[in-house]
């Protein structure tokens, strides 16, 4: 008899912490994936990001030719079938002035010291296509240097703002709004009748974690096939390191806002109220995206946002696209950011499960804090 009640009894024994939080995590990834309106959006953000990888590698490119300027001396270097649209100049002064006032995209100069005799001189990068149509691939010089970085900076700027800002405020409302529903549709209370309720919040980060990171791994493998099809290899190169990086520091910067936002949705009853409690998340979200767009060139603007755990996934990557962080710098930053977060799980963790079952009023923070 005895033997059969402790069969019984491990039978129906409520699963492990692990347990617990693993099919909550299921259940969130399953939902997700079972939503016609998430499978459409990422489905349009995987598009939209391959067209801009593309349409930048060949933005440049125009059935008119490309505008060169050339010195008598060298004019025969051009073949008569290339497409270029070609403007005779006097001497090199004259070339270089033409390119850096941008009415040409380069010139061809004469160059003794050249193994081909000429010299392609461009502002910030030689065009490609008229590379390709020479006869021989000559020495290009670069004239304005700090011009290249600054355009390879702006794009990856723009590129590692806008992939935090929409993973994160995506994935961040989804969690709110769906701690908001469970309280408000009483769900909740079944959910924490069979496992923990720090299980319960584990397992919506934990699932988002995964599908916000799958997003970023797929839009990294995007980009480089970009850049590789159209020939970018200058910029694939030099985003190499921080790509890896900016993944490894958006994984620990979801977890710390994902805590956040389930525990800031947790003080609520009505998806109504729940801008009160998550619009300061929302713009701790938004923050990174316009600094690092706007001060992408102010090293001291980068140094406070690279240590900043809010805004280190976007300022910490770009100081090292730029070549202006130390070896030890990301390490220690992200080091500061794993701090943030382990601490940030802890708070929010005490916020969700002294918030959960609480119906009605808004819970105060000091309230949520102390209970």
């Amino acid at each position: 008899m005895s033997t059969s009640t402790s069969t019984g009894r491990a039978a129906t024994a409520a699963p492990s912490f692990a347990q617990s939080t693993w099919l909550v995590a299921e259940r969130e990834i399953g939902s997700k994936l079972r939503s016609r309106a998430f499978v459409i959006s990422t489905a349009i953000l995987f598009v939209g990001a391959l067209a801009l990888v593309i349409w930048a590698g060949f933005a440049s490119q125009s059935d008119e030719g490309t505008p060169v300027a050339v010195t008598p001396e060298i004019a025969q270097a051009v073949p008569p079938s290339a497409n270029l649209e070609v403007t005779e100049t006097t001497d090199r002064a004259d070339a270089e002035a033409l390119v850096m006032a941008g009415d040409v995209d380069a010139a061809i100069v004469a160059d003794p010291s050249s193994p081909t005799g000429f010299t392609v001189l461009a502002e910030s990068s030689a065009p490609t296509e008229l590379l390709l149509q020479l006869a021989q691939l000559p020495p290009v010089e670069i004239l304005d240097p700090e011009g290249s970085t600054w355009a390879m900076g702006y794009v990856a700027a723009i590129g590692f703002g806008i992939v935090f800002l929409l993973a994160a405020s995506m994935f961040g409302g989804t969690i709110a709004a769906s701690v908001v529903e469970e309280k408000q549709t009483r769900v909740v209370e079944l959910l924490i009748s069979a496992i923990p309720v720090r299980a319960l919040m584990a397992g919506k980060v934990i699932g988002n974690t995964i599908l916000a990171m799958a997003q970023i791994l797929i839009l990294a493998a995007i980009a480089v096939i970009g850049l590789t099809v159209t020939g970018q290899s200058a910029l694939l190169q030099g985003l190499g390191a921080p790509i890896a990086w900016f993944a490894v520091f958006f994984l620990f910067g979801f977890i710390l806002l994902a805590s956040l936002f389930a525990a800031a949705a947790s003080m609520v009853s009505r998806q109504e109220d729940l801008g009160s409690t998550t619009t300061p998340l929302t713009m701790l979200v938004m923050a990174p995206y316009f600094l690092v767009i706007f001060f992408f060139e102010n090293p001291l603007v980068l140094g406070i946002m690279s240590y900043v755990p809010f805004s280190a996934p976007v300022g910490m990557p770009m100081r090292v696209f730029l070549g202006e962080a130390q070896w030890w710098e990301p390490i220690l930053s992200l080091a500061i950011l794993i701090a943030t977060c382990a601490a940030a799980i802890v708070v929010g963790a005490k916020i969700y499960q002294n918030s959960l079952l609480r119906m009605g009023a808004r819970v105060k923070l000091a309230e949520a804090l102390a209970g």
